[in-house]
């Protein structure tokens, strides 16, 4: 799953939160921050893994997030 994060995004510690997040799952992937301001995540496991991961982003971040958009990906195998 891809998802972008945008609204105040950068510079508040929000990839941080989100690996901290990412610890409590069975789910791997990478976050980082986009030119344009937004967060790009992608993240891999279950489906209901991966769901509730990232409401967990949005339930603990969802005051400076504006929007966000999800998107399916192809699995990466091997990820850590």
């Amino acid at each position: 799953m891809g998802v972008r994060f945008v609204g105040r995004v950068q510079g508040v510690g929000f990839r941080a939160v989100c690996r901290d997040i990412a610890c409590g799952f069975p789910v791997t992937g990478t976050v980082r921050n986009e030119a344009d301001g937004s967060v790009w995540l992608e993240a891999q496991g279950s489906e209901e893994a991966v769901g509730v991961f990232i409401d967990s982003i949005l339930e603990r971040m969802g005051r400076l997030v504006q929007s966000h958009q999800q998107s399916r990906l192809a699995a990466v195998a091997g990820e850590t």
